[in-house]
């Protein structure tokens, strides 16, 4: 190969056990020991859950703390990511799954509080345009915990303020719009969504996703009854029902609030975190795209990040392999996606534990095959 080759690495997160950018360091590592001349370009990347944020920062945006309610209430050190006008706000990291207190799930009165809590943070600090990955949420609530944070009142039938959680919205009676944040109502959302859920119903959020997040067979039904009180009560008082709409189902019923009452467009996330983070003017010099994720299996192949990397580098012309820790797709199902070879983790160390507990050693080994094998 004549010159000096250029990789870009585009790595989601090897979910529970390295961040994107550990990946890309570490695969860029084992490259640069074959080809010390190569020229690496990390651009870790992110599909909307939890790592979205990191990416946002690893592109150059700025990292803005703040301190939130966590899905059950406790105070949560977490940060948007802000460049000009533009924020991005993680849901996993605010009030997701992750952040639940000893792992322990509360299906009824998780709340998504803390979104709405760091959303105004960016409104108040002139944020315009909000970009909201909502992926790992721990709740069911509708999006009414991010709505009260951002001032609207949800009231039973006393005029008191409903308790957190989606099983409070069973004795939902009214909402009051109008202490909703002014900036809301001019600034541009955008949600990362993956899924087309509606909010009810045996596709909806409390029926596919609840168990996910510790609800009992009762408590699922029980959540799909105060989730479409809550339907109904915001179609009342808007003129308009959005609870069929495709992504409404998405992050406990965030996907809903977020087109009920913030007017927000929903776009596949990875789509959305590649043009967030410029991977496009990346691509074109590139010799090798290396992408990949913990699990390069069926779930990739459904709007996974390794996947839309992949589509975009080939529309532009440039070949693309990818990492991972468990491969279960074939050549042939890897070729479909536009991925020319995976490598996995498994394939060096055939113990899962030690994989997971120290990925950068064999992540750098990968990248000494991949430089022989595609660079040299």
């Amino acid at each position: 190969m004549s010159g000096a080759p250029r990789v870009l690495l585009a790595p989601d997160k090897f979910k529970g056990s390295l961040a994107a950018s550990g990946v890309a360091d570490a695969v860029g590592r084992g490259i640069r020991s074959v080809l010390p001349g190569v020229e690496v370009v990390a651009l870790p990347v992110a599909d909307g859950g939890d790592g979205t944020l990191d990416a946002a920062l690893a592109a150059g945006f700025d990292r803005v703390p703040v301190t939130v309610a966590g899905p059950t209430g406790e105070p949560v050190a977490t940060a948007y990511a802000r460049r000009g006008s533009v924020a991005v706000v993680e849901m996993a990291d605010a009030c997701g799954l992750v952040r639940l207190p000893g792992d322990i799930p509360a299906p009824l009165t998780a709340s998504s509080a803390g979104l709405g809590e760091v959303v105004r943070a960016a409104l108040d600090a002139g944020c315009d345009e909000l970009v909201l990955g909502i992926g790992g949420s721990a709740s069911t609530d509708g999006g009414a915990g991010m709505l009260a944070a951002l001032g609207v009142r949800l009231l039973d039938d006393e005029g008191n303020a409903l308790p957190a959680g989606g099983g409070a919205l069973a004795d939902l009676a009214s909402v009051d719009l109008s202490g909703l944040h002014p900036a809301a109502e001019k600034a541009r959302f955008v949600v990362a969504c993956d899924v087309d859920n509606p909010l009810l119903g045996p596709k909806g959020a409390a029926a596919v996703y609840g168990p996910q997040k510790g609800a009992s067979p009762d408590e699922v039904a029980s959540l799909d009854d105060a989730l479409e009180r809550l339907a109904d009560v915001v179609a009342s008082a808007l003129g308009a029902d959005h609870r069929a709409e495709a992504g409404a189902g998405a992050a406990g019923g965030v996907g809903f609030a977020a087109l009920a009452l913030l007017d927000a467009t929903l776009r596949p996330g990875i789509d959305l975190m590649l043009d967030l983070v410029g991977f496009d003017a990346h691509v074109p010099g590139s010799t090798l795209v290396v992408t990949g994720e913990g699990a390069l299996d069926a779930q990739s192949l459904h709007g996974k990040a390794p996947v839309g990397v992949a589509r975009r580098a080939v529309a532009a012309g440039v070949p693309v392999v990818a990492v991972c820790g468990h491969r279960a797709l074939g050549a042939e199902e890897l070729r479909a996606a536009g991925i020319g070879a995976a490598y996995a983790l498994l394939d060096l160390e055939p113990d899962v534990e030690t994989c997971i507990r120290e990925p950068a050693p064999l992540l750098a080994r990968l990248g000494e095959q991949i430089a022989h094998e595609h660079l040299s």
